[in-house]
């Protein structure tokens, strides 16, 4: 009796299982093989809602932090969310290099909700990896004090880092290609900038990268951080006539480059009662000076410098004064994301030369057409804050979110590498 009743059992299991998988709820392969079965196809990131998952590299706070304490810091235990420095206020210009400082302390913050990226604790897991190298501060630190010894103090950084990113299997894996490296200052990493050409590099401009090295394709345009303070209370009854005037300047003059316009420039608006065209330098009665200025004028004045960009444009936003932008080469944060002619007018550099053109096309500039930029500036401004805690679409989320932008390109030239047997032909002369 017992026999036949687990012949009758064993039956119905049998038929169970076969019933399944005729109609599909049991795979035979996954079920009886499973060390058959492919890996599960990686999704591309751009396909998902998710944050950017990010691994950071545990430096030691000599990279970073350590630059912002007081005399040498020689804690080689990498900075933590407990021990991280608050920015200092009175940083002066330094503060529109902090893009470094901004993103680092973003990762540091564990706060899902709102944010683009998310740091993750196991390399196997991330995205993109972010290497905590405060590489402007370290030009800003070292590099402007001209002795040999401060000189070697920011080449040395630049070595060691080099020597560690070498000695690392993800660097090595992808050849540097998903690792995300600031390099906002003009010099910043300026003695082995090259060697790193393959990686993500968030600069703010292109005015001294070789096309070799750095380009829109692979790397990400940040905004400079603004040092002048945000116009939380902009409401007056007509904005247009409480901006009393028509265009404002306040910068140093002597400049290299492309920046030799401004010399020619201010000769040109020199004497004209409604504008304000003033050589100053970077100081803290400069800044507050630039603040008042900015509030009270309907256009400001962006003409290029030592390279295409610099803080003055970004510092006309928070001010939701219009930025008038004279810069041929310059490139723009963000801008697949933010059409900037919706809030600011451009001339070329020929143009802004010709005598009177620029001073008459902004008079005859429609009142309503200026309230809608006006208007306009005032809801994009908040693209441009840096602030900690990062806040939810705020300058870092957004930066954060130009590099996953630019991750697929990345997967592309990683997968292309591995399988290419010959040098890429895409590169060689034709």
């Amino acid at each position: 009796m017992y026999v036949k009743v687990a012949i009758c059992l064993t039956f119905a299991i049998l038929l169970l299982i076969s019933c399944s998988i005729y109609v599909g709820t049991i795979d035979a392969k996954s079920y009886f093989f499973p060390l058959l079965q492919p890996p599960p196809l990686r999704l591309s990131l751009c396909a998902t809602d998710r944050p950017l998952r990010v691994y950071m590299y545990d430096l030691p706070r000599k990279f970073n932090a350590g630059m912002m304490d007081r005399g040498t810091s020689q804690v080689a235990a990498p900075a933590t969310v407990e021990n991280f420095p608050p920015w200092p206020k009175t940083s002066g210009l330094k503060r529109q290099h902090s893009v470094e400082y901004w993103l680092m302390a973003s990762l540091l913050y564990d706060e899902e909700e709102g944010s683009e990226a998310i740091r993750v604790s196991d390399p196997e897991m991330a995205d993109a990896f972010f290497v905590p190298f405060f590489s402007s501060l370290s030009f800003n630190k070292h590099g402007h004090v001209k002795t040999d010894a401060e000189a070697d103090a920011d080449r040395q950084l630049q070595v060691e880092l080099l020597e560690f990113l070498r000695q690392s299997k993800y660097y090595q894996r992808s050849g540097g290609r998903d690792h995300v490296i600031p390099m906002t200052h003009p010099n910043a990493f300026r003695f082995l900038r090259q060697e790193l050409n393959a990686s993500i590099l968030i600069v703010v401009d292109f005015g001294r990268y070789p096309r070799n090295m750095s380009s829109l394709s692979k790397d990400v345009v940040a905004p400079y951080v603004h040092v002048v303070d945000s116009f939380t209370d902009d409401d007056p009854l007509d904005p247009y006539e409480s901006r009393t005037t028509l265009l404002f300047f306040r910068g140093n003059t002597v400049r290299k480059d492309e920046g030799k316009i401004r010399v020619k420039l201010a000769n040109m608006l020199a004497g004209i009662d409604d504008v304000h065209y003033e050589n100053s330098v970077g100081t803290p009665k400069s800044f507050k000076m630039s603040t008042k200025g900015m509030r009270l004028s309907k256009f400001c004045l962006h003409p290029a410098g030592d390279t295409p960009s610099s803080c003055r444009l970004f510092d006309a936003i928070v001010s939701h004064c219009v930025p008038v932008i004279v810069s041929d080469k310059i490139e723009l944060p963000y801008e697949d994301e933010i059409d900037y002619t919706e809030f600011s007018i451009f001339f070329s550099m020929k143009e802004a030369l010709e005598p009177g053109y620029l001073i008459d096309q902004l008079r005859r500039f429609p009142k309503d057409r200026w309230i809608n930029m006006w208007m306009r500036l005032k809801n994009v401004s908040h693209h441009y804050e840096f602030q900690y805690p990062p806040k939810k679409e705020d300058a870092v989320n957004m930066l954060w979110r130009q590099v996953k932008h630019k991750l697929p390109g990345v997967r592309l030239a990683v997968h292309r590498s591995r399988r290419l047997k010959v040098p890429d032909w895409w590169r060689q002369k034709r």
